[in-house]
């Protein structure tokens, strides 16, 4: 049992947390810090100063501080301040071996630390160890290359000490690294404090290879342009403009090579420079070239160079907006009419030939409208200003064969090809076309045209011809019968032109019947055939009532040089007024009656007047009932009508229920003294209830009760009114 229990090993108890709940006052460990440094009760005062007085005691002084240098060292090596601390300490001591010994021990532990290899190349330069530093700087430009600060510190020092020779070596192998621009600047400033050109020049030479930006070359001309070498300078210029080429195209460089030759008095070179890169450079990236261009012209030019200057620039805005949208057809004619004011052709050409390549990709009127002036400008232009006809044939032919005449065509172009083959004083040709287009798409205007051209050559029997076409292709077009016919009564055919009326009025459809009918009388009227104008009018009006026939017929019968005018007008205004009794248009009838009267007034009797007078209608004003197109109430409408006298005298019932109203105004005319009005009451309802039976209603034109509400004599209120 004994050796069983010391066998075993005892296990300690573990003590149980009772209570797992979080404290209710946490805490953090910064919070632990802080505090500790909080209480921190007992300040150290600080070390006494100890002054040293003897060899033994600095001996002591120095070990102390070498055993805290190196234990602040062993306790962490990587920081590099410790280092530096522990060797600029050994060098305030002129402990100068040490110092080194530490530097080195610091660069194995990080030899890419660009501060530790300056502090120990100072030190060396500090203590005249010129040997030592130089290893130290081909050490760290072989280590760490592309640290510039390494590279400028070891030129400078080499160029301190006078060694030219070794300070070129330096640059030389920095330059073989290809380090930044301010570094061969600076190898450049170099040379140049040494009066060695030739070596700058190849220095640059090197350098716009390897950095081949604008100002690079610019200032490789400018250093050559400062050392006299005018020459060299524009040689400089013109193989940057053949280095970069046209894919690159810089206005800098342009700028400063104008600039450059205008010191040199070369004023042609400059605007050749100048119209060389406007002609290449876009326009948004070109601002100050144009600029500098205006300045210049401005100075040295005359009127036509700033002319050359403005007209370029907007060449360039032209080409920007017709690249961006090639079928903005607007800008093309701005194009246009900017380069039609150069005196050579060659370039208008050019453009109106990129202008109408363009053709509009539907084949619809109205995005071809704006496209076929494009071809009607380059037609004139040719002749006109080019005075060239047969190029001028050529566009108008080839644009004839480019519009798609099945679909649509454009009158405007085969008549301005008729009228130019005319001035060129090829009449057959001129016929040609216009027959051609008559042919291919007959349109009024064409046939107007063509008829017109004929007229003036004075063709009547080509003339009567394209009339025949003109009516076969239209027969419904009112216009062109008459003047067909007026072309005979001209000619003097009086039975063409009447045969002519006839089968136009003979016509099932036509699109001004009214006017081709007055168009006939006045015919007649002129060549004073009274008797056909009255056949005219009775036939004309077997077609039509219209009142204005009727007034017309009178008025006609009234301008007649006979005894009896008077008689047929008065007559023919009974016929009218009979015909016009069933007429659904009141107010047509109204104005029959009305011109009757001022008939009347001028040329009748008191008799005559009184009659008339009668028969005119009077105004009265009705409701009826609204229905909206659901067919639910709208409500009523007020309107006015006319009831003529003769309508009315077959009416009995009217006149009984008027007398009776009558009857009822005066009985309430007498009743009001004796019974005021309620003023709450409206005055019109009992008129409203005896208005909806006063008019039968067999009188009613539309659907709802009508019934007058006021009433007046028509003929009394025109008196009144005059």
């Amino acid at each position: 049992m004994a050796s069983t229990a010391a066998g075993k090993q005892r296990i300690p108890k573990v003590a149980k947390v009772k209570n797992k709940a979080p404290a209710e006052v946490q805490i953090t460990a910064e919070q632990l810090l802080r505090e500790a440094k909080e209480r921190e009760l007992e300040l150290l005062p600080p070390p006494p100063k100890q002054k040293i007085t003897d060899e033994e005691e600095l001996n002591d002084y120095k070990l102390k501080k070498r055993k805290g240098f190196e234990d602040n060292i062993r306790k962490n090596r990587t920081v590099i301040s410790n280092w530096i601390k522990y060797a600029q300490w050994e060098e305030s001591l002129k402990e100068v071996q040490r110092a080194r010994s530490i530097y080195e021990r610091a660069l194995d532990v990080d030899h890419r630390n660009i501060a530790l290899w300056l502090k120990y190349a100072e030190m060396e330069m500090k203590n005249r160890q010129v040997n030592h530093a130089r290893n130290i700087w081909d050490r760290a430009i072989t280590i760490l290359p592309r640290v510039n600060q390494f590279w400028y510190k070891y030129t400078y020092m080499e160029e301190m000490l006078g060694n030219i020779a070794g300070c070129r070596l330096v640059f030389e192998r920095w330059m073989e690294w290809q380090p930044e621009e301010q570094a061969w600047h600076s190898y450049i400033n170099f040379e140049l404090r040494y009066k060695e050109v030739e070596k700058a020049r190849a220095t640059y030479e090197r350098f716009v290879i390897i950095h081949p930006d604008v100002k690079n070359w610019i200032k490789y001309a400018r250093f050559e342009e400062k050392h006299g070498y005018i020459a060299h300078s524009r040689r400089v210029f013109e193989r940057a403009v053949e280095f970069y080429g046209e894919d690159i195209m810089d206005e800098q460089l342009f700028v400063a090579f104008a600039k450059f030759e205008e010191k040199q008095k070369e004023f042609e070179r400059v605007r050749v420079i100048y119209k060389y890169a406007l002609d290449r450079i876009p326009k948004q990236q070109a601002q100050e070239l144009f600029k500098t261009y205006t300045v210049f012209e401005k100075r040295f030019g005359d009127r036509r160079g700033i002319e050359d200057v403005i007209v370029s620039k907007r060449r360039f805005q032209y080409e920007e907006e017709v690249k961006a949208n090639p079928h903005n057809y607007d800008a093309w004619f701005d194009y246009l009419r900017l380069v039609e004011s150069d005196a050579d052709p060659d370039p208008v050409r050019d453009v109106y030939e990129r202008a109408i390549a363009n053709v509009p990709p539907i084949q619809e009127k109205r995005h071809w409208r704006r496209y076929i002036y494009l071809w009607i400008n380059y037609a004139l232009y040719e002749e006109l200003e080019a005075r060239d006809p047969e190029r001028t044939r050529q566009v108008y032919q080839a644009c004839l064969e480019l519009i798609p005449h099945k679909k649509f065509t454009f009158a405007k172009m085969w008549l301005l090809y008729g009228q130019f083959e005319i001035r060129q004083k090829n009449l057959p040709f001129a016929r040609k076309s216009l027959g051609t287009s008559i042919g291919k798409c007959p349109k009024n205007k064409l046939f107007k045209g063509y008829i017109e051209l004929e007229l003036q050559l004075r063709e009547f029997d080509r003339c009567r011809k394209l009339y025949e076409k003109y009516l076969e292709f239209g027969p419904e077009n009112c216009t062109t019968w008459i003047k067909f016919a007026e072309l005979e009564t001209i000619l003097g055919d009086m039975d063409r032109a009447r045969a002519i009326y006839e089968l136009a009025i003979g016509q099932p459809r036509l699109d001004m019947p009214e006017v081709l009918w007055k168009s006939y009388i006045d015919f007649e009227i002129e060549q004073e055939e009274y008797e056909k104008t009255r056949e005219l009018y009775r036939r004309l009006l077997q077609r039509t009532q219209h009142v204005k026939v009727w007034i017309s017929y009178a008025q006609f019968e009234l301008s007649l040089e006979s005894e009896d005018r008077l008689a047929k007008c008065q007559q023919i205004y009974e016929e009218a007024n009979k015909a016009m009794r069933n007429c659904e248009e009141k107010e047509e009838r109204l104005m029959l009656l009305e011109s009757w009267r001022d008939l009347e007034a001028e040329f009748g009797t008191d008799i005559t007047r009184d009659r008339v007078r009668k028969l005119l209608p009077e105004k009265v004003k009705k409701r009826r009932k609204l229905q909206a197109e659901d067919g639910s109430d709208a409500g009523w409408e007020e309107y006015y009508d006319y009831i003529f006298p003769e309508d009315s005298a077959n009416q009995p019932n009217l006149k009984l229920l008027a007398m009776a109203k009558m009857w009822k105004k005066q009985k309430q005319q007498e009743e009001e003294p004796e019974e005021p009005e309620d003023p709450g009451e409206p005055e019109e309802s009992e008129d409203s209830e005896s208005e909806k039976v006063e008019v039968p209603e067999h009188q009613e034109e539309q659907k709802g009760a009508e019934a007058p509400t006021e009433q007046d004599t028509y003929g009394d209120e025109k008196k009144n009114e005059s």
